[in-house]
């Protein structure tokens, strides 16, 4: 077993200088070895990548990316492709200075990068200047060549993170490199997949540099990538009262698209009864639109209270409001005690009056929302989205998406799942409200809440990504994700 068996697990930087600790200090591996091999991978993905090229150009910073950087262009050079090397300064550190030398060594050439100096002509860039030491924004000298290494419009390889992205929380502080392709080494780093790295990384690849199984034993990783999944077949004999009552509770005057997107996710997610709460108003067009849903005018929480009893789960917030109307209903529903699922305006009132959900609540804010939660803003939400999320599951003991590129799920007790799923197509109207629903259909069909929140997020982001590949990603809209989310529920990919 090596590093393959580890590829859904997500780490910490301090964590992969862990791990880099004990593959030299205790696997006996020298630091310059995996320089090596990592240069070897790097080669490898080059080559995969773009075969016909011969010429690179590689950007190498003063520590040991740096030293991989070098390294690489010396096995290029070795294999017969021109390698021109531009260097931010001299080398530091052990390692990283042997790199360099090798490279001397073998007749390769060190430019230095000045500021203001044409790049070298290239067919493929590689970006070696900052590891996942880097927390800070780019200096402005180096700010400069990212932006015309982004100028040249040649394709761009990134060694383990692309330089400017923080590997810890995603967050791009200021300039950084957009990788077509990113390699990183040993352990995956989390903040890759979220936040706003999603955008620079291009393709990523896991290289474990062979080493053993030993690396990781009695070493928990912080967080973990969710794997495709789906819901078993059904018992020949059910019926549907075996697959729950979902009671969606919203859409105040004019939105009634918002609840009738949650109620119609939660009959395509498979739950056996829907029914829906809202404004008289709205009855009309639900009952022609999609008459499998059981709309019911509800004025205030009088009207409501008849419909709880036969709910199995809760729905709360698509198009609610914050009015007198939606607050009633909103009090009135989390006071049932019935497990549930709060988005959109029923998160902005939590915000004004918080509660504790003593584990029967799945919470799923976007950044805003998440920010009010916490009373904060929302560039300290997206400057640790991981922080963020752990700290909403525990102040209100529920389950917690955090919406986003690389949506997060956190339980109270600090266990992350991240959805590598998605694309920027789903960034549009009624998506939250496809969420709701699909989540709730699974806690009514017996999940537990981590698992229908999980499994709900990825079919979400799964079908958007079908259905995006079958139209394109821009125009995409909420309805468009119920044929293939209804697939793949039942294991069909296409």
């Amino acid at each position: 077993m090596t590093a393959s068996a580890h590829r859904q697990e997500l780490y910490t930087v301090e964590q992969v200088r862990a791990l880099d600790r004990h593959a030299i200090d205790d696997l006996g591996i020298p630091g310059y070895e995996l320089m090596e091999r990592a240069a070897a991978a790097a080669l490898v993905c080059l080559r995969e990548h773009w075969p016909h090229a011969r010429r690179m150009a590689v950007y190498c910073g003063v520590g040991n990316n740096g030293g991989d950087g070098f390294l690489l262009a010396a096995l290029a050079r070795e294999a017969g492709l021109q390698a021109a090397v531009v260097a931010l300064g001299d080398s530091r550190g052990d390692d990283a200075e042997r790199a360099r030398e090798a490279y001397e060594r073998g007749g390769g050439e060190v430019l230095s990068w000045e500021g203001q100096d044409e790049l070298p002509d290239a067919e493929v860039q590689v970006d070696a200047l900052y590891g996942t030491g880097l927390q800070r924004a780019l200096a402005p000298e180096v700010a400069q060549l990212v932006r015309q290494i982004r100028a040249s419009g040649r394709p761009v390889l990134a060694l383990d993170v692309p330089s400017g992205i923080n590997a810890d929380t995603g967050e791009a502080p200021g300039e950084a490199i957009r990788a077509d392709v990113t390699i990183s080494f040993i352990a995956a780093k989390r903040g890759l997949y979220t936040g706003q790295a999603p955008g620079y990384t291009g393709q990523l690849q896991l290289d474990g540099l062979g080493l053993p199984a030993a690396l990781w034993q009695g070493r928990e990783a912080d967080a973990v990538l969710m794997q495709p999944a789906a819901l078993p077949p059904r018992p020949r004999q059910s019926h549907k009262g075996d697959n729950g009552h979902v009671l969606a509770i919203g859409g105040e005057h004019g939105t009634a698209g918002a609840i009738r997107l949650c109620g119609e996710a939660a009959l395509r997610a498979g739950a056996g009864l829907v029914s829906v709460a809202t404004r008289a108003e709205h009855l009309p067009a639900l009952n022609s639109a999609r008459p499998e849903l059981m709309a019911h005018a509800v004025d205030g929480p009088q009207a409501l209270e008849p419909l709880l009893p036969r709910a199995t789960v809760l729905a709360v917030g698509p198009g609610l409001g914050q009015g007198a109307w939606g607050h009633a209903l909103w009090l009135t529903a989390l006071d049932a005690g019935i497990p549930l699922v709060l988005d959109a305006d029923g998160l902005n009132l939590l915000a004004q009056e918080p509660r504790k959900f003593h584990g029967l609540a799945v919470l799923t804010p976007h950044p805003g929302e998440a920010a009010r939660l916490l009373g904060r803003d929302t560039a300290s939400i997206s400057a640790d989205r991981f922080a963020a999320v752990r700290e909403l599951a525990r102040r209100y003991d529920a389950v917690v998406v955090l919406k986003g590129a690389g949506s997060l799920v956190a339980d109270p007790t600090g266990h992350v799942a991240l959805c590598p799923w998605g694309n920027p197509g789903m960034a549009s109207g009624g998506m939250g409200d496809l969420l709701t629903g699909i989540v709730a259909a699974l806690l009514a069909q017996g999940c537990s809440l981590w698992e229908a929140a999980c499994l709900g997020v990825g079919l979400h982001a799964r079908a958007g990504d079908l259905a995006a590949r079958r139209g394109g990603e821009r125009g995409l809209i909420a309805s468009d994700l119920l044929e293939p989310l209804r697939g793949l529920l039942n294991g069909r990919e296409s």
